[in-house]
């Protein structure tokens, strides 16, 4: 190594290995378990760190000493669940009025038997940014426009695959009112982390939800169908307000155009199994609402900006045949904006839109807001990221008028890798700024969150 630190304490903390390898004829066995662990064979899965000195590289390893088990496909083994704890959970589920489901990372690749479940189980569903699209939106149970007061009148919480972090209030009570919790996990840190579930199912998501839906058969009559069928109404309603509303949304101050443009403006042009990438701070907000369901990544609860663009040069090499599209705020493209370079030599058909608003806005705004209006640092160049875009040799446009948005996006995908370089306003309050996760209060994540959970405490103050 050239590079005279501990790499493997820097990369511990955001690994679920770091290890140095120092015994060569041990290298296939260490890397079987690298890769085990990183799958999730055990474990949650994510990022394994490993490094291996010069000198052990080099070395000769007998044949003998390598294993033939150590180089054959990995083989993760999903956990059964345990009749026992289907039979409770299913009695729960039977005795609730008004049932909800929330989903994450656990849930993904178990789309039919998240739908069977619901459809047995007759709750409503709310899915979170690392499980989008397991459910149609045309489904009957999905009420995502009315988040907050599900949340909150649910009497039963079925949690599967998903921690609750600050996203979910981390199952507080002064958040989740009414409810009991149900939770079905994989790996222990996401079946009792915050909030016990009366019922907890250690096992594979979708073999637990299988389960339970052959269990539960259909709908309890104890169902409040009054409730379920107001909260889908008013989630239509509001869902088909804000989708006609983000072509009508009006410039800001400054006279650029509303980030809601963009998504008003791709609504008809993405195809079924279009993969959507979101990165930003500010923006990352407007994009979770305005982008339709569909194959979805972005920062993450890390907020790891600037991986974006390298989420789509990779997605557009894995799938080819399908549209990728990556939704970027200026901020976040500078991390990693040289990488459209390596879009273009490796034949990546990546569409980038970049919603240049010359500032790190969410915390331009926090300043302005919150600290006098001394903005210190948070703002940008409007840069011409087309033109950059061009001497690389991609196609590109900027975009200063919403009238042109729909011919220059159709014009991208023709002719990705592309970038359009759209020019926003400042002076667009995002739901997160508007909600308080922009500054984050000292309790909860959002500002209402936060004046319940201090109410709750009897926090006056």
């Amino acid at each position: 190594m050239l590079q005279g630190i501990d790499h493997v304490a820097l990369m511990a903390p955001v690994c679920r290995l770091a290890r140095t390898l120092r015994v060569a004829e041990q290298i296939t066995r260490d890397l079987d378990k690298a890769w085990a662990m990183a799958q999730g064979d055990g474990n949650p899965p994510g990022p394994v760190y490993l490094e291996i000195p010069t000198d052990v590289l080099r070395q000769k390893v007998p044949d003998a000493c390598v294993l033939a088990e150590h180089l054959s496909a990995q083989r993760r083994r999903p956990v059964e669940p345990l009749a026992a704890d289907i039979t409770a959970a299913a009695a729960l589920v039977r005795a609730a009025r008004r049932p909800l489901v929330v989903t994450g990372r656990g849930a993904r690749g178990s789309s039919a038997e998240l739908l069977a479940l619901l459809d047995a189980s007759g709750a409503v569903y709310l899915d979170t940014q690392e499980s989008r699209a397991l459910v149609p939106a045309d489904h009957a149970s999905v009420v995502s426009a009315l988040r907050a007061r599900a949340m909150a009148e649910a009497d039963l919480m079925l949690v599967v695959g998903r921690q609750l972090d600050y996203q979910m209030a981390y199952g507080s009570p002064a958040v989740f009112k009414n409810a009991r919790f149900v939770r079905i996990a994989d790996h222990a840190d996401e079946l009792r982390d915050n909030r016990r579930g009366e019922a907890e199912i250690l096992a594979d998501a979708g073999l637990a939800m299988a389960a339970l839906a052959r269990a539960l058969g259909m709908p309890s009559p104890a169902l409040d169908c009054a409730w379920t069928e107001e909260l889908r109404a008013k989630h239509l309603e509001r869902s088909r307000k804000y989708a006609d509303g983000l072509v009508r949304a009006e410039p800001g101050k400054d006279g650029h155009m509303h980030p809601n443009q963009i998504f008003g403006a791709l609504r008809g042009e993405l195809a079924p199994d279009a993969i959507t990438v979101a990165d930003g701070g500010d923006l990352l907000s407007f994009a979770r609402m305005g982008l339709e369901p569909r194959d979805y990544l972005d920062a993450g609860s890390f907020g790891c900006l600037g991986v974006g663009t390298p989420y789509g040069v990779a997605a557009a090499l894995l799938y080819p045949e399908r549209q990728v599209l990556v939704v970027t705020g200026d901020g976040a493209f500078g991390i990693n904006a040289m990488e459209i370079d390596s879009a273009k030599r490796h034949g990546a058909k990546v569409v980038f839109i970049v919603s240049n608003n010359a500032a790190w806005n969410i915390e331009r705004l926090d300043q302005e807001i919150n600290y006098g209006g001394r903005v210190i640092g948070t703002t940008l160049a409007w840069s011409d990221y087309a033109a950059m875009a061009r001497v690389f040799g991609l196609h590109a446009e900027r975009v200063t008028d919403p009238a042109r948005l729909k011919g220059a996006i159709e014009a991208a995908f023709a002719k990705a890798p592309a970038l359009l370089d759209v020019v926003t306003t400042q002076y667009a309050l995002s739901s997160d700024a508007g909600k308080g996760l922009g500054w984050v209060p000292a309790r909860q994540a959002l500002t209402a969150w936060d004046d319940a959970e201090k109410a709750r405490r009897g926090e006056t103050g």
